[in-house]
């Protein structure tokens, strides 16, 4: 499985939920993470996708900390069917949550 396939069996539920799936580049600062996830009710998930077995380079552990310290939630080393899931299924929770708010 390369990082793209893991990327394709990402988008699909992200988008049934109401999200946007959005490949994340910042030229001007190395290291971010390189998904965003935007669902609904202002939720944001930043996702670091990996071919299975791939790691993060010291900067982009270092950048992801960085994010976790302002409040946001960041997925590591997305790289295994079972990874892809734990993503889905925190942003279904996040979007259920979000719905049960808005009533």
């Amino acid at each position: 499985m390369l990082e793209r396939d893991v990327e394709k069996r990402l988008h699909r539920p992200i988008k049934d939920l109401g999200g946007m799936y959005l490949k994340f580049v910042c030229p001007s600062f190395t290291g971010v993470p390189d998904r965003l996830i935007l669902l609904p009710g202002a939720r944001l998930v930043f996702v670091e996708l990996k071919k299975p077995g791939g790691k993060e380079r010291p900067r982009q552990v270092y950048v992801q900390e960085r994010i976790r310290r302002l409040g946001f939630t960041v997925f590591s080393s997305v790289d295994t069917p079972e990874r892809i899931q734990e993503v889905i299924d925190y942003c279904k929770r996040e979007v259920e949550a979000d719905a049960v708010q808005t009533l």
